[in-house]
């Protein structure tokens, strides 16, 4: 009887931690400050989860150094959160990054070459700005020739290029790394206090958000 009794204690203190916690936290971001809301909100493209959006830039330092953040916080979330980036495309160079971005996802590799895009680049200095030094880097993830040629400036690489232009330009934002938490919200470095305090903010959101799906 004894046991059970502390038990029903430690579990009500708990949760009594837990509320404080999450209230501690509900105070401790605020709109305006931790992060900001879109003046025209867009559409997630899956309504029944929480859209989280990073906008990036394979030449970024900024996104290089974050890159392991964001791929240890994709690994923690939910079901209902729906995760994916976006490469900016702000000058002829970023474009030509978001261009191999999704050539690589036509061809079924950016799983496997992601991350080395960025060693690529930051590490090796090899920017990856032409289609020779693209197709040579490739090909060590056993990417033919022929293949890549078959999609490179495909119609579907095309379309997603102007897809994903046009969702930063809503988005509004005029730096990398950003995310944006069901098209409404907009967390950077600057507005969390720092890159390694912005997925506080965002999980912060995204409990905001679960609440309306539930609704």
């Amino acid at each position: 009887m004894k046991g059970s009794h502390m038990k029903l204690i430690k579990t009500i203190l708990m949760g009594a931690a837990l509320m404080l916690a999450f209230s501690s936290q509900a105070a401790q971001f605020q709109e305006g400050q931790h992060y900001k809301v879109l003046a025209n909100p867009t559409m997630a493209r899956d309504a029944s989860k929480v859209e989280v959006v990073e906008v990036f830039w394979y030449g970024c330092g900024h996104c290089n150094h974050f890159e392991p953040t964001v791929q240890a916080w994709k690994k923690s979330v939910q079901a209902d959160v729906d995760f994916y980036q976006l490469p900016a495309q702000f000058s002829r160079q970023w474009k030509v990054h978001a261009e191999l971005f999704y050539l690589t996802h036509a061809l079924k590799v950016n799983d496997k070459v992601h991350q080395a895009i960025f060693d690529q680049i930051h590490k090796k200095r090899n920017p990856l700005l032409n289609k020779d030094d693209q197709k040579e880097f490739l090909a060590g993830y056993g990417v033919s020739e022929a293949d890549f040629d078959k999609y490179d400036d495909s119609f579907g690489v095309r379309r997603q290029l102007k897809m994903a232009d046009q969702m930063v330009r809503n988005y509004a934002i005029s730096g990398v790394p950003a995310i944006i938490v069901n098209g409404k919200y907009v967390v950077n470095a600057s507005s969390a206090g720092g890159m390694d305090k912005i997925f506080g903010v965002v999980n912060f959101l995204i409990e905001k958000e679960r609440k309306t799906l539930k609704k």
